[in-house]
Parts: structure tokens; sequence; C-alpha cells
């Protein structure tokens, strides 16, 4: 079996690796720092399960993910970020992916999400499974962000990590255009004003 890791960290890409690899010693283990290089795996190798950050320069993992199953590609495919389950896991779930990882998660977690995964199930953890009830319990929106697209959510915590225009639009590789017309979308959405609210907005819900 072949298990893909992707992140744009060495350092976290061996740390799971070396912890799969206790678990599952005959597995080959894969590796790629960015979305683009992830997305060409994906395409050539016949994978059994590929393990995905979300937060990566060139092409984010939600956009690999969306890419993928647009493709056909069926690999099963486990997000794994820092970022708060509430804000990114339905998201991912909804774009197709198997499951959803904090990178905080003890190994013997990490093994086992792989281990269900792998035998064809999805891994939802009980906070994600809290978050999937009370969604189908209330009809309305409770945060103004799940108004945002996932792109639109990733200009957003761009904006609030304090980087300007010309530095979204490298960092995500689009025109300044394109991210100006993201950042009216959001402020328009949201009934914000300026980056500043944004900032607020974004410090007060943990999207910052």
């Amino acid at each position: 079996m072949k298990i893909l890791i992707v992140d744009d960290h060495v350092i976290l890409r061996e740390g799971l690796i070396l912890i799969l690899r206790r678990a599952f010693p005959d597995f080959i283990f894969l590796e790629a720092s960015n979305g683009v290089e992830a997305l060409s795996i994906l395409r050539k190798e016949e994978l059994s399960l590929t393990l995905l950050d979300i937060t990566m320069p060139e092409l984010n993992g939600i956009d690999v993910l969306k890419q993928a199953r647009s493709l056909g590609i069926e690999t099963p495919i486990v997000m794994v970020s820092l970022l708060p389950e509430d804000k990114y896991a339905i998201r991912a779930l909804k774009a197709g992916a198997q499951g959803f990882l904090n990178k905080d998660s003890k190994p013997d977690v990490i093994v086992g999400a792989v281990k269900k995964v792998l035998s064809g199930q999805k891994y939802i953890s009980s906070e994600i499974a809290d978050i999937l009830a009370n969604s189908l319990s209330h009809n309305s929106i409770d945060n103004l962000h799940e108004l945002l697209s996932d792109r639109e959510l990733q200009v957003l915590q761009l904006i609030a990590q304090g980087m300007a225009v010309s530095q979204i639009a490298s960092e995500i590789s689009l025109s300044v255009n394109t991210i100006s017309t993201y950042r009216s979308r959001i402020l328009q959405k949201m009934n914000l004003k300026n980056n500043a609210d944004l900032l607020r907005y974004a410090i007060d819900n943990d999207l910052a």
C-alpha cells in the first residue's frame, strides 16, 4: 500500500511518516511539499490514502481535494490541519474528504483514523459528529463566515494575517484584480466595511 503525505513543512511530514511507519511497516510513503506536487502524484500513482494539509502555498488542500474529485480520482483523502474543526471539517467533508485530523491529535488517534479510512469508512471525531448534529438541527447561519466560499474564506484569513492584496495574489497565484474582487465580496457578504473589521471578526472567531 502507498500513502501520500502532503505538507509544506518537512518536519511535519517526517513526523507523520514516523508515526505511521511504526503501525504500518510494510507501507510505502510518498511525500509532497505543496498542492501542485500533490495533485501531480495523485494523478500518476495508485494510492491507498492521502493525508493532505489544508494551508499550503500555490494550491491549498481544499482546492487539491476538489480538483482531484473533479478529475475522477477516488483516492481516500484525509485533511490534516491545525485549523479549527468547526471552521473547516464540514467544508472538507462536503468537498469529498474521508476525514479530518487535527495536527494536535495523539499518535494513536492518527493511526486509528488511518485504519478506519483504509477499511472503507469515514473518520469523524466526536467533535465533528457534534458539529454535524448541530448543523442538522439548525437551519440558520450562526457565523457570517459560513456565507463565504472556500476561496473567500482563505482570502479572509490571509487579510487577517496582515497580508496586502498584492501579497495574497502572489501567495495563492491569482491576479491582484481577482483578490480585490474576493475582498469586495467578503465585505459585502459579511456586511463589514474595511480590513480592520475583517481582522476583528477573524480574531473573534478564531480565524486569524
